[in-house]
């Protein structure tokens, strides 16, 4: 793939590591952290990245593999979005979309995103982050209904291991026990079905699922949609939202099945379809969005991340035609919004993104280059004796750890396995992510077959050193 010209990496600051982490531990709350126990190790202080790379404070070279947080899609410095961010900044740097008055990075940012998304999106409504927009999701949800005459329809359907945010209504949305033991979660009128996920549910080899192939039991995973529904009340269900592939509970890529029974499902009982796109959007599945590689039609999708590729806050809601007209015709005012909705300067950068992801056929090249061939090296672990399942899709891809492959025999959570692989990739130069015992990549979208190669060096070495570490231990 050709590359964008970049910035050089700027110098590493005057103040010593131990001083920046002093300084942390003093002021800065980390979000889903123990403080305690960071205050007691130190924070990792990251110093400045070029391309796919990151360098710390104490100059470590470190290849990202995760995109930032799932949102890298360009790599690091680009200066076109640099550019574009100074621009619209000396012009115009901030006003609101309150008042009846707009910017016009913001209307031609919803016009681009019209263009690129699937047909049924005409309107788009702008946020500054996904969970922001998973919040505008139940808001606009229950006033379409409330504005059809049926307000009873207030119920919302997710996944179990589902992540949509971490807001009260977007971690509600999100089916994650950890985060809805604090803070009196779910809101009401939210409730969850078990994920599509096989290998969990025994790769077929025990419960309900014994025997299943994994297209079998993908319409059986779709089928807890309609038993939900049926269960509640057809008349009292608005929506259900899923993430086309789940990123944050462990990049679990559903069979090829189970999409299309959601949407049979859906459209059977009239209830709103939403794709949270905040992690699959911009490219990442090897479509513009994720909805488009699972072959559904949402009625309304959730975006962020990859939209600006995280170089400035940006999210939103893509609307769908079957909503929008609800809204607009019948709507009156839709008392929701935020003092950043459309924001100019994160408007003009997410404008300088999509060039820049259409300039270097960004989309094609995971489709039909460096994603293929991600799968194929990935795939070639299953040799490895701590990997039950590898997974991916586009440039998301997942490793299972498991302690017998033979039986699928999972580790005892308590060892906290995924962890420790995580300290070696930490200490080898790869930020590679642990959830539970399932490590997980989302590099850049820029990425290279060579450096693809150089990703996977790094992880056989990581899962070598983690089995050596294992048996010393005496857990294997």
């Amino acid at each position: 793939m050709n590359s964008i010209s970049t910035v050089a990496p700027q110098a590493t600051p005057s103040r010593s590591t131990q001083d920046w982490q002093a300084a942390d531990s003093r002021h800065f709350l980390h979000p889903f952290t123990d403080f305690q126990g960071l205050a007691r190790k130190g924070a990792r202080i990251i110093t400045r990245a070029e391309n796919i790379y990151l360098w710390d404070s104490e100059g470590h070279k470190i290849l990202d593999a995760m995109s930032g947080l799932w949102c890298v899609n360009v790599g690091y410095g680009q200066q076109s979005l640099i550019d574009a961010a100074a621009a619209q900044m000396k012009e115009l740097p901030f006003y609101n979309a309150f008042f009846q008055t707009a910017t016009t990075p913001a209307i031609e940012l919803a016009e681009v995103l019209a263009e690129i998304s699937p047909p049924q999106f005409q309107h788009v409504f702008f946020t500054s982050s996904g969970s922001e927009g998973n919040d505008t999701i139940v808001r606009m949800v229950r006033r379409y209904w409330d504005v059809l005459g049926q307000p009873e329809r207030q119920v919302i359907i997710g996944r179990k291991n589902g992540y949509h945010g971490s807001t009260m209504a977007g971690a509600s949305l999100g089916g994650m026990s950890g985060m809805h033991a604090q803070g009196g979660l779910p809101i009401p009128h939210i409730t969850h079905i078990d994920q599509p996920h096989w290998f969990e549910h025994g790769a077929g080899l025990r419960g309900e699922t014994a025997g299943l192939t994994p297209e079998a039991f993908g319409l059986k995973a779709a089928g807890w949609l309609e038993a939900k529904i049926l269960e509640l009340g057809a008349d009292k269900v608005a929506a259900f939202i899923g993430e086309p592939v789940q990123g944050a509970g462990g990049v679990i890529v559903p069979p090829a099945s189970y999409w299309p029974e959601i949407q049979r499902i859906c459209d059977k009982y009239g209830i709103l379809l939403v794709s949270d796109e905040v992690i699959c959007g911009f490219g990442r599945t090897g479509q513009w969005f994720g909805c488009e590689t699972m072959g559904t039609k949402p009625d309304l999708m959730t975006f962020a991340k990859g939209v600006s590729s995280g170089y400035i806050p940006l999210g939103g809601v893509l609307v769908g035609e079957r909503v929008a007209r609800v809204l607009i015709e019948q709507g009156g005012e839709f008392n929701h919004g935020f003092t950043y909705s459309g924001h100019p300067t994160a408007c003009a950068v997410a404008l300088a993104n999509i060039r820049l992801l259409r300039e270097l056929d960004v989309v094609r090249h995971v489709r039909e280059d460096v994603g293929p061939y991600l799968a194929q090296r990935f795939a070639q672990l299953n040799d490895h004796p701590l990997v039950g399942e590898t997974q991916s899709c586009g440039m998301m891809a997942a490793v299972q750890l498991v302690k017998d492959k033979t039986t699928a025999t999972p580790f005892d959570e308590a060892l906290e396995v995924g962890m420790v692989c995580r300290g070696h990739c930490f200490g080898n130069g790869l930020i590679m992510r642990a959830v539970g015992d399932r490590m997980i990549v989302a590099p850049p979208l820029v990425m290279t077959r060579a450096q693809v190669d150089e990703m996977m060096g790094l992880i056989r070495r990581c899962l070598d050193l983690t089995l050596e570490d294992l048996r010393k231990r005496g857990w294997l």
